[in-house]
């Protein structure tokens, strides 16, 4: 009887401390995980591909190449990608990287707590900044984790990224924040300002939720410098915030007017003043940045805080905002150094055309699946280069563009860049002729 005793006092006793220790275990990262790790979701993209299906395909002749691409029809097969998501609201909208989506036929999603896969749809995306917008097509009332803030981060705080890498399932790595407003190339003439930190993202974390110690999102993972070990680098949640309703609503981030171009400095300037910065060289009458008392020659040296040292920055920085948003520009006008506040406006109707006439020197008309060159000004870019009417364009820079509105938004994501290239056709031979 007593060793009965004595034995059920030492199982409650070690189920007593089996429970004590646990709790000692259970530190904020865990606490953090435990609350955002229900709205993470795995990404399951399929693609479909098309190929020709000659036998001399690889073989380098393009001869017989091209009489089997004629005779034959393409081959088809599907392609799979992994990727992460973490939805944003009970409604199942997945806020994800576009690139994890791009050319998807199919997108399938896997919640944390079930293996049943779901189909989402992809709502809208925007492949400059890299984020989209998914919606589970089921109807239902979904975990999820909304934006909140990353305006307020601390160098050196913890931060956990959770992912889905080589569909193996959640993923959660910690590190700290290493830079709160690292820039960085992401293409030609295109550059990111995100969050680098040194929380291990592996293949397959694309899209995934970067939270606090709160377990808070604070950002989206996109990257890793395949060059350095353990560098990786989240969009910040700030950014994403500014485009949701733009993805939501329209499917793309829609680009505000702000009615000034802008060049680079002078080397000089840079060496007198120690910073860079972009010339503003033309402000147009009655555009926000007018109202707002911008001149010709201030040199823009900041946008929210952010430093500006060339076009292409203070192009790529533009992007991640939509009508009806306010940014803090820094000025410097003279020895003065002063902020303005402008409110971005809605591009004005007809403006892409009317910035083509304006800066390149001609007209466009459509015929069919043709854009053609309708008028060329005298004294124009355009006329200077022997654009003729009758001219037809099939590509701004590396966008295939055949109707008015391809045009327009080829234009849009544009506005305002020191010179384009346009593909143009003339009796079947093609030109590549750089504006204005």
């Amino acid at each position: 009887m007593i060793l009965s005793r004595l034995f059920f006092s030492l199982v409650i006793l070690i189920i007593f401390c089996q429970g004590s220790f646990a709790a000692e275990r259970r530190t904020p990262i865990v606490d953090a995980v435990a609350k955002a790790r229900d709205a993470v979701v795995n990404i399951r993209t399929e693609k479909l591909v098309q190929r020709q299906n000659s036998p001399f395909f690889g073989f380098g002749d393009s001869i017989f190449d091209q009489f089997f691409q004629d005779m034959l029809p393409p081959r088809s097969y599907k392609t799979q990608s992994l990727g992460s998501g973490v939805i944003i609201d009970a409604e199942g909208h997945i806020l994800t990287n576009a690139h994890v989506v791009d050319k998807a036929s199919k997108i399938y999603i896997a919640l944390s707590d079930k293996q049943l896969e779901l189909e989402a749809e992809l709502i809208g995306k925007d492949n400059q900044i890299d984020l989209a917008i998914l919606q589970i097509v089921k109807p239902g009332k979904y975990p999820f984790l909304p934006p909140a803030r990353s305006d307020d981060l601390l160098l050196g705080e913890t931060i956990i990224a959770i992912g889905n890498p080589l569909g193996l399932g959640h993923s959660i790595t910690t590190g700290i924040i290493s830079s709160l407003q690292r820039r960085i190339q992401v293409g030609q003439q295109h550059s990111s300002v995100v969050i680098q930190s040194d929380a291990l993202i592996n293949p397959g974390n694309s899209g995934g939720p970067l939270i606090n110690i709160n377990g808070e999102l604070i950002g989206i993972n996109t990257a890793i410098a395949r060059q350095a070990q353990g560098i990786g680098f989240s969009i910040p949640i700030n950014t994403a915030k500014r485009v949701l309703n733009d993805l939501i609503n329209h499917g793309r981030v829609r680009r505000g007017f702000l009615g000034i171009l802008v060049g680079a400095v002078s080397p000089s300037f840079v060496q007198s003043y120690g910073e860079g910065g972009v010339l503003i060289e033309e402000v147009q009458s009655q555009s926000p940045s007018w109202k707002a008392g911008m001149l010709v020659a201030d040199v823009v040296l900041a946008i929210d805080n952010i430093p500006i040292s060339s076009p292409e920055q203070y192009h790529s920085m533009l992007q991640t905002y939509t009508p009806g948003d306010s940014l803090k520009f820094t000025l410097l006008r003279g020895l003065q150094q002063l902020e303005k506040m402008v409110v971005l406006t809605p591009l004005p109707e007809g403006y892409e055309l009317a910035y083509t006439r304006r800066n390149f020197g001609f007209e466009l008309r459509q015929v069919k699946r043709k854009l053609l060159i309708d008028k060329v000004l005298e004294d124009s870019a355009a006329k200077r280069v022997g654009i003729k009417r009758g001219d037809q364009i099939i590509k701004v820079d590396d966008v295939r563009v055949e109707t008015i509105s391809e045009y327009e938004r080829a234009i849009e994501y544009r506005l305002g860049r020191s010179s384009l290239t346009f593909t143009v056709v003339r009796d079947n031979v093609g030109y590549l002729i750089e504006l204005p």
